[in-house]
């Protein structure tokens, strides 16, 4: 089976496990729910649970122990693009080619909405912690690996320097704090999170960390290219926010060709790292290879 075939497989599977994992009681307002679903369905790659899930079995782990991680991953990860959405941050009127949530919802659903989703996530999580001492106490870890890189000292400290500089001079190092923080900090902590909750020994954690970082930095450089010379229609909104945002990017600084090239080295480097799972980390190299080929 070709690697297209195998990702959308992926991504239809995780649809699978998201609708299962749900919020289904009765008594929650249907009009939170809605919001919920509208942004949680919406498409995307399912790249963050992926990873999770990935960095698991790179070591044997126990894919269906995992899967709530995974799922709650990703509830985090569409919370934060509702509220980047919104007019007090990006303000931006489309997402995976649909209206953002909200022009649908409106402003005060959609920061709800988003909120219902982070909130419900470490509900999913604790709502599955295993009983065994031992699966418990690496589920556990892999549950704070998540937690911090989705707060202040990961994702949202890197918002915060996004929103601190828009406009203003900024350095190189700003930018990629802003970078391994604002996106890499998610894509590192979901092979950690995964790899952790799993018994990763020191070697295995460190590969996958080194993968997940240089992966993270690519993935955003993509972004930033993307945003420049994009096809509208393949990524599903508008072109050129960056610049009417006056932010600093890659290839601002480097040019579109040293950044490709950057994003070639930095492939080069993830790719390296994991070289040591043997044929077990095949698909995350296919993986690492697609997201710094993309064209949405």
């Amino acid at each position: 089976m070709e690697f297209k075939d195998r990702l959308n497989n992926y991504i239809r599977e995780i649809d699978g496990y998201l609708k299962v994992f749900f919020p289904r009681e009765e008594d929650i307002p249907r009009d939170i729910i809605e919001a919920m679903e509208y942004s949680i369905f919406a498409g995307g790659k399912r790249l963050r649970p992926i990873l999770l899930i990935e960095g698991a079995k790179s070591i044997g782990g126990n894919i269906k122990r995992v899967l709530p991680l995974a799922c709650a991953l990703e509830m985090i990860h569409t919370y934060s693009l509702i509220h980047d959405d919104l007019p007090s941050m990006d303000n931006d009127d489309f997402r995976r080619g649909k209206p953002t949530n909200h022009k649908v919802f409106g402003e005060g659903m959609a920061i709800l909405a988003g909120d219902g989703l982070l909130n419900y996530s470490y509900e999913l999580m604790i709502n599955n912690i295993p009983k065994d001492i031992v699966e418990m106490k690496n589920y556990i870890e892999g549950m704070k690996e998540i937690a911090r890189a989705a707060g202040i000292m990961g994702m949202i400290g890197g918002q915060v320097k996004d929103l601190e500089y828009e406009g203003k001079d900024m350095d190189i190092d700003t930018l990629h704090y802003i970078h391994s923080h604002k996106t890499g900090a998610l894509i590192r902590a979901s092979l950690r999170a995964g790899a952790i909750a799993s018994g990763a020994n020191n070697n295995e954690l460190t590969a996958l960390t080194i993968y997940g970082e240089k992966l993270g930095l690519a993935f955003q450089i993509v972004d930033d290219i993307l945003d420049i010379i994009g096809n509208v229609a393949k990524l599903g909104k508008p072109i050129g926010s960056d610049k009417d945002n006056k932010k600093l990017t890659y290839p601002n600084i480097y040019g579109l060709e040293e950044s490709k090239a950057i994003i070639d080295r930095l492939l080069s480097e993830a790719l390296e790292a994991i070289s040591i799972f043997g044929s077990k980390a095949k698909f995350l190299e296919e993986l690492g290879v697609f997201i710094c080929k993309r064209d949405y």
